[in-house]
């Protein structure tokens, strides 16, 4: 489960337009909501899933993409950034384990709250 673990955390670190490729991998009722830069990477919440764009090697050429469907989502928890904290995080328990989303100051943890929320309960 430490694989699991080690590929199931990821850094938000500000909003950016959903790409393209992402936007052709959405299904008939599926509409992107906002999209997140990672370090390499690239994060699309959906009102059905978060889709991640993993991409490998040096080239970045290779792109795994990991789909988690808001129908997995069992509890989530949200924590905003303090004063000393230089980020918040949002840890997601799911059917096939827990996800964590580190999230840098650039991004709005309530508006992902809020996205959450509505597409959950």
């Amino acid at each position: 489960m430490a694989e699991l673990a080690a590929i199931m955390t990821w850094t938000f670190n500000e909003e950016v337009p959903v790409p393209s490729e992402i936007t052709d991998l959405l299904i008939e009722g599926e509409t992107a909501a906002v999209a997140y830069k990672t370090i390499r990477d690239v994060a699309v919440v959906t009102n059905k899933r978060f889709i991640i764009a993993d991409k490998q090697g040096l080239t970045g050429k290779k792109i795994e993409i990991y789909t988690v469907p808001f129908s997995s989502i069992l509890m989530y928890s949200t924590e905003n950034a303090g004063k000393i904290d230089f980020n918040s995080e949002i840890e997601l328990w799911t059917k096939a384990g827990k996800l964590k989303l580190n999230l840098n100051r650039k991004v709005d943890v309530r508006k992902l709250d809020k996205i959450i929320a509505e597409a959950i309960l």
